[in-house]
């Protein structure tokens, strides 16, 4: 089981160290073309990534099938009902939070973009009360302690919200939303299938969206190919894969906890980003921010630790 958590949490810090790097990718993809033009293409270059590998397990479980007795091999089985609806429900909360945080990069800062997106840890465990499902009080204790962090990098001059800031709010609720759903559908089929569905459902979703208000041209695919790259195949492709993998069997909320690095990961990145010249607005980071990011980063750690199970002992 300890073996099993790291494993998990291994690959959740991975995705959540792609996905704050990629903050910056968005940004620059703004500079080219239309959140969804450019959602389009991100989903459509992930779903390219996977399918030689979702098509290689798919032949894999057939050829098991045949060279086997089936009674011996039932665990490998791909259901196929519970993966294309898990992928459909994936795809759809993953097409709106990814619209919506495209869109809010536009109009805020990328850490802030970065910290806003990870308020999903403390709405996944509000909704998940809904769903009757239970969270230690160490995950409680972290997700209230990471809001906090949030409040001190994002709240800076006043309590408000501005535009960009309310779109990418919105994306968080999607992302919490996204979550659960990963939550209740990966131990039921292959992560590396749903996830390649999921991005076909996100590509066909924005793709009807791009032809209607984007109206694209190619040029802008061309000159922003290096934010398409890195957010299809690394922030696509290889993150949300990781953390359909790092969610079986896992809790959600202390999931969300450790992806919420990705708004640390954000801050800093961003910042030297905008130190290197690639970003034009200033993304310095004040004291507070700074004190923003280690109280986050705290509550990650406290969750991590086995105080709940070990109190339980006693």
């Amino acid at each position: 089981m300890v073996k099993n958590n790291l494993k998990n949490s291994i690959l959740l810090f991975s995705a959540a160290f792609i996905w704050g790097t990629s903050f910056v990718f968005q940004s620059m993809g703004n500079n080219y073309m239309k959140p969804f033009t450019f959602s389009a293409a991100r989903s459509f270059l992930g779903f390219l990534v996977l399918l030689p590998i979702a098509i290689y397990k798919i032949k894999k479980v057939n050829a098991d099938r045949k060279n086997y007795n089936i009674s011996e091999i039932s665990e490998t089985k791909i259901p196929f009902k519970a993966t294309v609806i898990g992928g459909l429900c994936c795809g759809l909360a993953l097409t709106g939070a990814s619209l919506f945080q495209q869109y809010g990069v536009k109009y805020t800062t990328v850490s802030k973009a970065g910290f806003i997106t990870t308020l999903y840890i403390i709405l996944i465990p509000i909704l998940g009360i809904f769903l009757k499902k239970k969270c230690p009080w160490t995950v409680w204790i972290s997700a209230v302690t990471a809001c906090i962090g949030m409040y001190f990098l994002c709240m800076t001059e006043s309590f408000s919200l501005s535009f960009g800031d309310t779109l990418v709010l919105i994306c968080a609720f999607l992302f919490a939303i996204h979550i659960l759903i990963i939550d209740y559908f990966s131990p039921k089929t292959d992560g590396v299938i749903l996830s390649c569905i999921q991005f076909l459902i996100c590509f066909s979703v924005s793709s009807i969206l791009t032809l209607i208000f984007d109206r694209p041209d190619f040029s802008q695919i061309v000159e922003g190919i290096v934010p398409i790259l890195y957010t299809g195949i690394m922030s696509s492709g290889v993150a949300y894969t990781f953390q359909i993998l790092g969610q079986k069997n896992f809790n959600p909320t202390a999931a969300a906890l450790i992806l919420s690095l990705e708004s640390v990961i954000s801050a800093i990145s961003s910042f030297i980003a905008y130190q290197l010249g690639f970003l034009s607005s200033d993304q310095s980071l004040s004291t507070l921010q700074i004190i923003g990011c280690i109280i986050v980063f705290t509550a990650v750690i406290f969750v991590q630790l086995p105080i709940s199970s070990s109190s339980h002992k006693k």
